[in-house]
């Protein structure tokens, strides 16, 4: 494993899919140094982040000469030898690939109309019934969620995986954003899962103390 002068997460703290990767660095124990890019700090749209990351997004992993990017991947990376966070057994494994997976493709695109909607739009630009409608397909991710945590405490069963890791960052911003007085569903078997994440350290690191900007 590589130590903190050769492990460079690049992305700021702020972007979901950093915090993916630093709660991930942060369960394991594993010594990291971050650099600020991306959003307000600009920056990748350089040529020589570009070399490292050739989509210009966040995060990108660095240990020395070698670079990572797309977050899912980095997790798994990350959790490569770590048996509890990503287990060997196959068919262990596809279920928290399955549930990394369905974050994006389910979840991803409605939850950033909500954010985006009610954090980063100036207010009299709002579209109020838009957002609305963004929350409730939000919710329907969601209730795939609060449907699995209701059998067992983390989503893949007894103990936290990475198959929590791409929804519990969301899901801060799901009970801690302002609504401005719209409808969100009570879900409270999602509730108790949040709260359980809320109790690790490393999600306190990662997650919960970064402001929802």
């Amino acid at each position: 494993m590589a130590d903190a002068a050769e492990r460079i997460v690049w992305g700021r703290a702020t972007s979901s899919n950093v915090m993916k990767v630093l709660w991930v660095l942060h369960e394991r124990g594993l010594p990291f140094q971050r650099i600020d890019v991306g959003g307000a700090y600009g920056q990748t749209d350089t040529p020589g982040y570009r070399a490292m990351n050739p989509t210009g997004l966040v995060p990108t992993l660095q240990e020395g000469a070698f670079t990572l990017w797309e977050s899912n991947v980095i997790c798994r990376y990350l959790a490569r030898d770590d048996d509890a966070l990503w287990p060997n057994a196959a068919q262990a494994r596809a279920n928290i690939d399955r549930w990394m997976d369905a974050q994006q493709t389910t979840m991803n695109r409605p939850m950033a109309a909500v954010f985006w909607g009610l954090v980063r739009t100036p207010a009299e630009k709002r579209d109020m019934a838009a957002i609305q409608a963004a929350i409730e397909e939000t919710a329907k991710a969601w209730r795939m969620v609060e449907a699995e945590v209701a059998r067992h405490p983390y989503l893949a069963g007894e103990a936290l995986t990475l198959a929590d890791i791409p929804w519990g960052v969301h899901a801060h911003r799901w009970f801690n954003m302002d609504y401005l007085g719209l409808s969100r569903p009570e879900m409270p078997a999602l509730r108790a899962w949040y709260d359980r994440l809320c109790a690790r350290d490393a999600y306190q690191k990662a997650v919960m103390a970064t402001p929802i900007i």
